[in-house]
This record gives C-alpha cells, sequence and structure tokens, in this order.
C-alpha cells in the first residue's frame, strides 16, 4: 500500500493456537506495527507473536479479564510509539483479516473525516461445520451504510478513540456497541463498508458452548440498558424487552398454567408458533428454532446480571471457547 500514513494493528488473543498464527499471518505487510495482546496463554501464542513480528505485551491478569481492557492496552502502546498511528485495525485472535481490508477501510476514512470506524463482512471460515456457526455467519450480515456499532474486527481513527478514552474496561462484553455511542455521542460516524473484512473461526461444536454465548448476550443487554436505556438511546433496550417476554415471562405464564389452571399451559403453543413466524420470514428451520430458544439462556445472562448486580459482586467474563 502507497501511503505515508501510519497504521498500526492490535491483535488481542488468548490460547488461539494455529488460528492466532493465520491471524498474524495474513497481517503481514498490512500495518506498519503489529501489536499483539496475550491474555494469559499457556499454548507458546506469545512466542509465535513474537516469531512473526508483532510487539508482544501480556496483560495483567491479577486484574479482571476483558477484551475491552486488552483493546485499550494495546491501544495505549500504539499512540506511545515513535510514530504514533493515524488508524488501528483492531482485531481479535480467531480472525484474519481479507486481502485488500486495509486499502478499502484506509481510503473511506481518508475521504470521510467525519467517520471514526470503517468496518465490512465477517464471516465465519466454516460456516457449514455446524448449524453454530452458520447462525453466526448469518449474524455477521449487517447491513451496509452508516450503522450504529461495529463489532470486534474494525479500522478506527486513532484521534476519535483517544477523544472517547477508548472502549469501557469494565464491560465482559459488548464493549464495542457501546464505545460506539459514545463515539456518535461525540459526532462522529461509524460505517459498514461493502467489502470483504475478516475470516473468523467461532469453532463451536457443542450445545453448551451455544448456550453460554447466548448467556453472554443477555448479560449484555441488561448491562447496556443500565448504562444507557434511557431516551434517547435507547441502548439494546429491544432487544432486552424481547429477552424478557420471551425468556422470563413466557416461563412464569407456563409454571402458572400448572399452579392455576391448566388451560394456561395452551401458552406453550406461542413456542412453534414463533418458530414458524421465523421460518415464513426466510429462516431454515434450524435457525428459527435455536434463535426462538435462544431467549433462555439469554434471559439467564439478564438475571445473572441483576444477580450480580443487587450483591455488588465483580462481572467475570462469560467464557463459551473451552
Amino acid at each position: 500500500m502507497s501511503r505515508d500514513v501510519h497504521i498500526h494493528a492490535v491483535v488481542i488473543g488468548r490460547n488461539e493456537g494455529s488460528r492466532l498464527i493465520d491471524c498474524l499471518d495474513a497481517l503481514a505487510g498490512q500495518a506498519d506495527q503489529v501489536i499483539y495482546v496475550d491474555s494469559g496463554s499457556t499454548d507458546g501464542s506469545q512466542a509465535a507473536a513474537r516469531a512473526r513480528g508483532a510487539q508482544v505485551v501480556e496483560l495483567d491478569m491479577s486484574k479482571p479479564f476483558t477484551a475491552a481492557r486488552a483493546r485499550n492496552t494495546g491501544m495505549a502502546l500504539a499512540v506511545k510509539s515513535e510514530t504514533p498511528p493515524r488508524y488501528i485495525q483492531f482485531l481479535d485472535g480467531d480472525c484474519a483479516l481479507q486481502p485488500g481490508w486495509i486499502e478499502t477501510a484506509f481510503s473511506f476514512l481518508e475521504a470521510h473525516p467525519e467517520a471514526a470506524v470503517a468496518c465490512g463482512r465477517r464471516r465465519e471460515r466454516f460456516p457449514e461445520a455446524t448449524i453454530y456457526n452458520r447462525m453466526i455467519d448469518a449474524e455477521w450480515d449487517t447491513p451496509v451504510g452508516r450503522a450504529l456499532a461495529c463489532g470486534g474486527d474494525a479500522l478506527m481513527r486513532t484521534q476519535a478513540l483517544r477523544a472517547v478514552e477508548g472502549y469501557n474496561p469494565d464491560l465482559i462484553a459488548g464493549e464495542e456497541p457501546e464505545m460506539c455511542l459514545r463515539l456518535r455521542h461525540a459526532g462522529w460516524q461509524i460505517w459498514r463498508l461493502d467489502a470483504e473484512m475478516t475470516l473468523h473461526d467461532a469453532n463451536i461444536t457443542r450445545f453448551s458452548q451455544w448456550w453460554q454465548r447466548a448467556r453472554r448476550a443477555g448479560y449484555t443487554y441488561a448491562e447496556g440498558v443500565a448504562m444507557h436505556g434511557s431516551a434517547p438511546d435507547h441502548h439494546k433496550r429491544a432487544e432486552l424487552l424481547r429477552t424478557v417476554l420471551w425468556g422470563i415471562g413466557m416461563p412464569l405464564l407456563h409454571l402458572a398454567g400448572l399452579i392455576i389452571s391448566p388451560w394456561l399451559l395452551g401458552t406453550l403453543l406461542v413456542w412453534p408458533l414463533q418458530v414458524l413466524r421465523l421460518r415464513l420470514r426466510g429462516m431454515d428451520w434450524p435457525q428459527a428454532i435455536f434463535l426462538t430458544l435462544g431467549k433462555l439462556p439469554e434471559a439467564q445472562g439478564v438475571l445473572t446480571y441483576l444477580w450480580r448486580r443487587l450483591g455488588r459482586r465483580q462481572s467475570r467474563i462469560i467464557e463459551y471457547k473451552r
């Protein structure tokens, strides 16, 4: 890429193994400096990153881990370098950059000084391996144009990041939408480009992993509403309302049917009817079923957040990759 503007890449990861190697190999020659922030890996990730020329920083694991804290650590190192970057490409260690992405995103941000973030199409590397991977691949396919938020992979303007003090390090998930909300409040724009950006390897092969990922989503809905749920943002409010209705309200109504009146057990029909409604909207049967059932682990995540908040307990990451 012919340019005088410095671009750094910040990669975060923990025990990503060959996925991290693919990530770093795909970055070769794409950024002026690659910073890898490791969160307690025991698989040799640190050595693999150093062997590929990355500047490695090991996150202080005496404090609770969050991806947001790891990204902030990488950003802080980037801006303190001898040649601070105008842009930072953030990447999760299980993602590989697509050829041409940085050139595309760089050109867009240079032409649109009001834009703080450019993201593109993140795809699953093996979408047909499991139903869970296929659902995640569909989840990544958000509309092109001005957006409310981005995901973990994006090219970001350093000036904008510093203006909002980066990510909220206390969030165990959902840190990107929360930071994008603050960026928009500060007058910046978020854009999703019609371009291939990264390949992601979710590697979800078990029902328990899917459940934990959905539980984490519910947690972020509750926390998002607690932080920014009032007008005019209504951050994550619609998602939380749907989760509470289906994941808490409906089960309580079914329970009432067992205690009060068997007629209320007729409400069990809303579940297959919802699956049918989603199928008629174009989803296949497995997707429709899992999207409907997903309200149950999401509700568990909401209750987990409330339990921790009421007990003033420290937030802990909800992991699904084990």
